[in-house]
C-alpha cells in the first residue's frame, strides 16, 4: 500500500515566485487564451490587468483615537506598506497586489452601513455619523489567513458589541450576519468569475452572538493612524483577531441581526475546507496545507523568511476559548 502523499506549508512557493510566475503566465499563457475572445470582452481583460492605468485610491485622513494599554501588546508590527500592499480582496483581483493596483474604483464618501433584523431600533448611520458617535481606539492584534501567513497590525475602531447594543437586539437574535457591498461597476471582481476567483457575491459573513459582543470584535474604520484605504476593507469591517482572516469581512454595508446561523461566502464556497467557525487551531489543517506553523510576513524579501508556531485561537485563548468549551473544534472548524 502506498503512502498518501501529504502537501505542508512547507510546500507553499514563496509569494514573490508566485507573483513573478503569474505574470509569465499572463503574458504567455493568459494572452493567447484570451485572444480566443470577443473584441469587448479582450478590451476588459486587458484594462483589467493594466492595474497601473487604474484611478488610484485615496491616501486614508488622520484619525483621533486612544491607545488603551490592554490592547497594546508588546509586538513587532507588520510595515505599513505590506499592510496595504498584501491583501486578499478578490473584489478587486487575485493576486496579493492587485486590491492596491485595482481598488481606486471605490467611493466610499458617504458611506452608509445599515442594521436590521432581530432589533428594536433598526438604524442606518453613514461612515461620518458612525466614527463620530463611538469613541475610536487603536488595537495591536495578530492576524493569521488561512493560507499560513502571518501579520501583526495596528487597527483602530471600537467593539462590534456596542453597536449591537445601541441596536437594541432582540431575544431572537442568536446570530449577527454581514454583507459587502455589491457593486459590480465599483468592484470589478463582482462582474467576472475569472478574477473574482469564481466566488458568489456580495460577500458574506457570520458569528454567532457571543462571538460579535466578544470585546475583541472590533468593528474598524482606520489603520495605520488613518482612514483604512480601500485595499484594506474602506470604509469599515470586521476584525475577529482569534479566526482566520477571511471572517473578517470587508467593505461592510449592512449587518443584520438574525435567529438562524447565516450563510458565509467561503463555507457556501468550499465547505470541506471553511468552516462556519474558523477559529486558528494549530491541529486541525487545512485538507491541502498544515496549519501547525506560520509565515510571518516583514519587511525582508524572498530569503528573509521567517516561520513560527500557530497559536490556538490565535494566542487569544485565554479571551475567547470559554465561548466553545463542549465544542468539537476539530468537526466546528
Amino acid at each position: 500500500m502506498t503512502k498518501k502523499s501529504r502537501l505542508t506549508e512547507s510546500s507553499v512557493t514563496p509569494e514573490e515566485i508566485f507573483y513573478q510566475r503569474r505574470k509569465v503566465l499572463q503574458a504567455l499563457g493568459l494572452t493567447a487564451a484570451a485572444l480566443t475572445l470577443p473584441i469587448s470582452a479582450q478590451a476588459e481583460l486587458f484594462s483589467w490587468l493594466k492595474g497601473s492605468e487604474k484611478p488610484t485610491a485615496p491616501s486614508g485622513k488622520p484619525l483621533d483615537f486612544t491607545k488603551p494599554a490592554a490592547y497594546h501588546a508588546d509586538l513587532p508590527l507588520t510595515p505599513e506598506d505590506k499592510v496595504t500592499g498584501y491583501n486578499n480582496f478578490y473584489e478587486f483581483g487575485l493576486d496579493k497586489a492587485d486590491p492596491a493596483a485595482n481598488s481606486g474604483s471605490l467611493k466610499t464618501e458617504g458611506w452608509q452601513i445599515h442594521i436590521s433584523g432581530e432589533v428594536a431600533k433598526p438604524i442606518t448611520l453613514n461612515i461620518d455619523d458612525l466614527i463620530k458617535r463611538f469613541a475610536l481606539e487603536e488595537r495591536i492584534y495578530r492576524l493569521r489567513c488561512v493560507e499560513a501567513w502571518s501579520m501583526v497590525i495596528p487597527w483602530i475602531g471600537f467593539e462590534l458589541g456596542k453597536l449591537i447594543k445601541f441596536a437594541e437586539p432582540t431575544s431572537k437574535a442568536r446570530y449577527v450576519a454581514f454583507h459587502t457591498l455589491y457593486d459590480p461597476e465599483q468592484m470589478p471582481g463582482q462582474a467576472n468569475r475569472f478574477t473574482g476567483g469564481g466566488l458568489e457575491y456580495p460577500y458574506v459573513e457570520g458569528l454567532r452572538m457571543d462571538e460579535a459582543m466578544n470585546p475583541l470584535t472590533l468593528l474598524t474604520v482606520g489603520v495605520y493612524g488613518k482612514t483604512l484605504p480601500n485595499q484594506n476593507g474602506a470604509p469599515v469591517r470586521l476584525i475577529t483577531p482569534w479566526k482566520y482572516g477571511f471572517k473578517s469581512i470587508k467593505s461592510i454595508v449592512e449587518i443584520r441581526l438574525t435567529e438562524q446561523q447565516p450563510p458565509t461566502t467561503w463555507n457556501l464556497s468550499a465547505p470541506n475546507e471553511y468552516g462556519f467557525y474558523a477559529n486558528v487551531n494549530p491541529q486541525v489543517d487545512h485538507p491541502r496545507w498544515s496549519q501547525a506553523t506560520e509565515r510571518v510576513i516583514g519587511s525582508g524579501g524572498i530569503l528573509d523568511v521567517k516561520r513560527q508556531p500557530t497559536l490556538l485561537f490565535n494566542g487569544y485563548a485565554d479571551r475567547v476559548a470559554s465561548m466553545y468549551s463542549g465544542l468539537d473544534l476539530r468537526s466546528n472548524f
